[in-house]
């Protein structure tokens, strides 16, 4: 047998392995979750809504923000930057998103910086699930209290996406909304 003939023969092996073990209910592997974010590359309109009063037991009261959100990948997409800059009635938000993908542990980390205090927020960590929502967790604090808080990304169409933050003060029994995006790609 030739090489290339041989070649041809391993893969139809392995693919016949791999068809096996779907069709048996065996466990297949995850797959890399690096390209999660891929679809989200290049420029976007963006319009937030951001919770003036999180956690305070009062009826929400919400400022509206609108601007530009452009996603950058950096270093193979292993990672990638979002550069948010938004203005509304409740002035302006500028900043950044590192992402950070960990291929041992197939998750992301989301770590944000407002540029009004150049400070890193406490990272969120997740993944995607088969659907394609990503979910991300962590700690932070609101008014020196201890919170976890919640980020969700899900992809609308291949033109349209939401990101909404939730915390949560009870340990994750409750979540209260207090950040939700709507981003539209500029064509």
């Amino acid at each position: 047998m030739t090489p290339r003939g041989l070649v041809a023969a391993l893969c139809l092996v392995l693919a016949g392995s791999a068809v096996a073990a779907v069709d048996q209910g065996l466990p297949t592997p995850e797959p890399d979750g690096q390209s999660d974010f891929d679809w989200e590359w290049g420029q976007w309109l963006t319009k937030v809504r951001v919770r003036q009063n999180p956690l305070s037991g009062e009826s929400a009261r919400w400022a509206e923000f609108s601007g530009t959100s452009i996603v950058k990948p950096l270093l193979d997409g292993t990672m990638n930057f979002v550069e948010l800059k938004v203005k509304g009635t409740g002035g302006a938000i500028e900043g950044g998103s590192l992402r950070l993908y960990s291929p041992r542990s197939r998750q992301w980390s989301l770590n944000f910086a407002n540029a009004r205090d150049g400070l890193l927020t406490a990272a969120v960590y997740g993944r995607f699930d088969k659907k394609g929502v990503g979910t991300f967790v962590g700690t932070d604090t609101v008014d020196g209290r201890a919170i976890l808080v919640r980020f969700v990304v899900t992809r609308l169409s291949a033109d349209v996406a939401r990101f909404e933050q939730a915390y949560s003060a009870d340990g994750g029994a409750t979540w209260e909304l207090n950040w939700i995006a709507t981003d539209t790609r500029v064509r």
